[in-house]
């Protein structure tokens, strides 16, 4: 095994753009006065939500990726689930706060999952086909 470090190089830039969400949902509470959940407000909520997506998502795929590359997986399928990882959660956010089903809500809230779930199962079945 090699250290995975174009993963490395990449979790670091998505530890700052989850910490830019953090600052944005800490922002949205303190100018709202709401210092548990969402205080019935919209506007906190889909911060709340952008962040907590966030979460649930990078983590896995950075371990998959990062076991990808680690175990000899192409840089370049690597870089490229990489680059589309990044890309795609800096769009979601973008998209929450578009106008309901306009089109920068589909290409950015949309594409930004798609993005993020096409990594995942990327990731995911080249790490199957390398370790099998």
């Amino acid at each position: 095994m090699i250290f995975p470090a174009t993963t490395a190089i990449f979790a670091g830039l998505l530890a700052l753009v989850y910490l830019g969400l953090s600052g944005w949902v800490i922002g949205a509470r303190v100018s709202e006065n709401v210092l548990f959940g969402d205080g019935g407000d919209t506007a906190v909520l889909k911060r709340i939500r952008s962040h907590a997506n966030f979460i649930e998502y990078v983590p896995l795929a950075l371990i998959l990726i990062g076991l990808l590359e680690a175990g000899g997986g192409g840089h370049g399928l690597v870089q490229g689930l990489l680059v589309a990882l990044l890309v795609g959660r800096i769009l979601h956010p973008i998209g929450m706060f578009a106008a309901p089903n306009s089109p920068r809500q589909f290409a950015c809230r949309g594409g930004g999952i798609l993005l993020t779930l096409a990594v995942l199962g990327i990731a995911a079945i080249a790490l199957l086909l390398r370790a099998g």
